[in-house]
């Protein structure tokens, strides 16, 4: 079956354009992974990703995960509330144009609506910016949550190109 999807790259070009999101509550914990665990990073891209037709990483074996992320510009970060997994994200440095991509992002559904996606990216903004980046970028889209688009431009997120899209979902 054949989508028509709406896409939007969007960035953020200096730390000073950031519009954070606080903290939801004293107990989150931010935490990068390290070592990398594709185990991890495999949960959260289906829990989350099932929802808003994530399949480009579906196919992929043990192998493919480790290797992407033993990748040393791939960056893995979860969010944990009491211990609980909330959400993540993977950063994706590029150190030689000074650009991080926010390769994925996302909260668990049932974290939706409770300020953890907003804490989410402003740390993923900020955690980049903090490695000597001048530019952090995303792409969303109109299969990802309904919300994505308006937080990204609530963090002091700009769209530098949209597009419209053709996607088979078979």
């Amino acid at each position: 079956m054949i989508f028509s999807v709406d896409r939007n790259y969007l960035e953020i070009k200096s730390i000073k354009d950031l519009n954070p999101s606080n903290i939801p509550n004293k107990n989150c914990i931010l935490e990068i992974l390290e070592p990398p665990d594709f185990q991890l990073n495999k949960f959260f891209y289906k829990q989350i990703g099932q929802n808003h037709r994530w399949i480009d990483r579906l196919t992929w074996d043990d192998n493919q995960w480790i290797n992407y992320l033993n990748n040393s510009s791939v960056k893995t970060y979860i969010l944990k509330d009491y211990g609980n997994l909330v959400g993540y994200f993977e950063t994706i440095l590029d150190f030689e144009k000074k650009n991080s991509e926010i390769a994925y992002f996302g909260v668990l559904k049932e974290y939706i609506g409770k300020k953890y996606g907003g804490y989410l990216l402003s740390e993923a903004i900020n955690k980049s910016f903090k490695k000597g980046i001048n530019r952090v970028w995303v792409h969303t889209c109109s299969l990802d949550h309904e919300n994505a688009l308006k937080n990204y431009l609530a963090r002091g997120m700009k769209v530098f190109k949209s597009e419209k899209i053709n996607i088979d979902l078979n």
